[in-house]
């Protein structure tokens, strides 16, 4: 990927921040019910359409 136009760096920003763990508190609440993020993505398992 040699030149990212904005809209597609925008795209792939909102991924990466999307690609967090669960926080902490989440976990405590719910009584560790709740670990991880159903939005959690692998760089190697599934890719995005950017």
């Amino acid at each position: 990927m040699g030149k990212k136009t904005l809209g597609v760096k925008k795209r792939l920003a909102k991924a990466y921040k999307q690609n967090r763990r669960a926080p902490v508190w989440i976990t405590v609440k719910t009584g560790r019910k709740v670990f991880g993020s159903p939005k959690r993505r692998h760089w190697r398992r599934s890719k995005l359409k950017a």
